[in-house]
């Protein structure tokens, strides 16, 4: 075909609408670069698209507007529907809001730009899909739960997105405990990072705990649980007293018993109080023993006075304590007080005192003596 019949055939093209004019300054626009917030999005999420574009021609090229298409990534804010002229040697930015309405995955949604002579630019913008959320786990707790006492609870909270989780909270949520601090404040966890939160949990039934754990992907707030159940048992670690060494001695008017309180737990007992329990009744000087601090380990010498009924054969002695968190302890031990008799103040037999003859039977030997050694002497 001649070249003068292609011409003829190109004009009538063009003027029928089939195919844009070429334009020389529009050859010289590309995109230099296209930006996510958040750079990793999960379906629903919310994300901002930047694209950056630049004319690398000698002269100003008149833009008409600027679009973005696209399934699974849809985008929420309008087109630019009048964008103008960008200046030779310039850039010019473009955001969309999106939306991840797909599956996970690489989408790619088009960037178009109308020239105003003619012509287009398509460009087809990465956007990347995942739906892995975060993780917790509990890494920390008490052996044993007792009501009332506190217990250190450690949850471990990771990252394995490809992109940075921000704003990363821990917050107990339930009923029947109290926990210190009411909620745990994380930061920001870049990928394959972790991060942990201690609480100070008091249980005061069985209950179960829900540790919830926040976190923003962008502007979009995500959440996951994990649950501690708390059962009631006995701490293996806490204080554990004995005592031992136990001794009964019948005095004027009561008792006295003198032993050993020993701490065979693997906790310190503090404020450890020892007196006699009902139905004895405390005496001075010893109403009640404060023996201080034991340490694991450890044994501390004791004693306790008290007064009894004739019939009473045995006696509880009453060991109190309490944890570093200051909650309170008891334990009893029974001590045998058979075969011991109370003496009672002022009591005596009948007659003269048998103490009283024997004082009187030394003074008379005295005196007989210092008679007979006078005599001598003259």
């Amino acid at each position: 075909m001649k070249p003068f019949n292609l011409i003829i055939i190109a004009l009538i093209c063009i003027a029928a609408g089939l195919v844009a004019p070429a334009t020389a300054g529009t050859a010289d626009v590309v995109v230099t670069s296209s930006t996510i917030d958040p750079p990793v999005l999960m379906k629903g999420d919310v994300g901002t698209l930047t694209v950056e574009i630049m004319n690398n021609g000698a002269e100003p090229v008149a833009i008409r507007n600027a679009r973005l298409y696209g399934s699974g990534v849809v985008a929420l804010s309008d087109a630019y529907p009048s964008v103008g002229d960008i200046g030779a040697g310039t850039t010019k930015t473009f955001t969309f809001t999106i939306r991840a309405d797909g599956g996970e995955g690489t989408f790619y949604p088009p960037f178009v730009l109308d020239f105003q002579n003619g012509g287009a630019l398509r460009y087809p913008v990465p956007v990347q899909v995942e739906d892995t959320p975060l993780t917790a786990s509990i890494v920390g707790k008490p052996d044993a739960f007792t009501e009332g006492r506190r217990g250190d609870v450690t949850i471990r909270v990771g990252n394995p997105r490809p992109n940075t989780a921000s704003g990363v909270q821990v917050i107990p949520q339930g009923t029947g405990f109290s926990a210190t601090p009411s909620s745990a404040f994380i930061g920001a966890l870049t990928a394959d990072a972790a991060g942990t939160a201690v609480f100070n949990l008091t249980p005061e039934d069985e209950t179960d705990v829900t540790f919830r754990v926040l976190w923003r992907n962008g502007i979009n707030t995500h959440a996951i649980d994990v649950t501690l159940p708390v059962t009631f048992g006995e701490d293996k670690r806490q204080a554990d007293l004995f005592v031992t060494n136990v001794e009964v001695t019948p005095e004027a008017g009561g008792y006295r018993i003198v032993g050993d309180v020993m701490n065979a737990g693997l906790e310190s007992a503090r404020s450890v109080l020892i007196r006699p329990g009902a139905p004895a009744t405390p005496t001075d000087p010893f109403r009640v023993y404060v023996v201080g601090t034991l340490d694991p380990d450890d044994a501390a010498p004791f004693e306790v006075t008290f007064r009894a009924e004739r019939d009473a054969t045995t006696i509880p002695v009453v060991v109190e304590y309490r944890d570093d968190d200051g909650n309170r302890y008891t334990g009893t031990t029974t001590v045998d007080l058979s075969g011991t008799v109370t003496v009672s103040a002022g009591e005596s037999d009948e007659g003269i005192p048998i103490a009283g003859i024997a004082i009187a039977v030394l003074i008379a030997i005295g005196i007989i003596g210092a008679i007979y050694y006078s005599w001598r002497r003259k």
